[in-house]
């Protein structure tokens, strides 16, 4: 049986300038929508943030999984191969081919 261990999983593409906007409405108002939709239990959170640089907009993207059986529901056996639905290719100019997976050790919240 796998461990209830929370996986957090992080992704990096790049885009340009012009299409950033593009991919930013498409993760948010379609790729993660869809993706529940289809019943994907154990997604708990997915953070979205970028960092303008001169020529390219980098994504850089943290799912929160409740367990490494959530994440394979999500990506498959092969979970390890990003995630990246072909209409999000089109807009992308470079992407990581893999995702990262961490075992999250300790979280600290800190409230205003």
């Amino acid at each position: 049986m796998e461990s209830k261990t929370k996986i957090i999983r992080t992704w990096k593409g790049w885009t340009s300038l012009e299409n950033a906007a593009v991919y930013r409405d498409m993760l948010v108002n379609e790729v993660f929508p869809e993706v529940k939709r289809k019943g994907v239990d154990g997604l708990e959170s997915v953070r979205i943030s970028i960092q303008n640089k001169r020529h390219e907009v980098e994504f850089f993207l943290v799912l929160q999984f409740e367990s490494l059986d959530a994440v394979k529901s999500f990506a498959g056996e092969h979970y390890e191969i990003a995630y990246i639905p072909d209409k999000a290719k089109e807009v992308l100019s470079r992407y990581d081919e893999k995702a990262e997976h961490y075992e999250c050790i300790e979280e600290l919240v800190f409230n205003p």
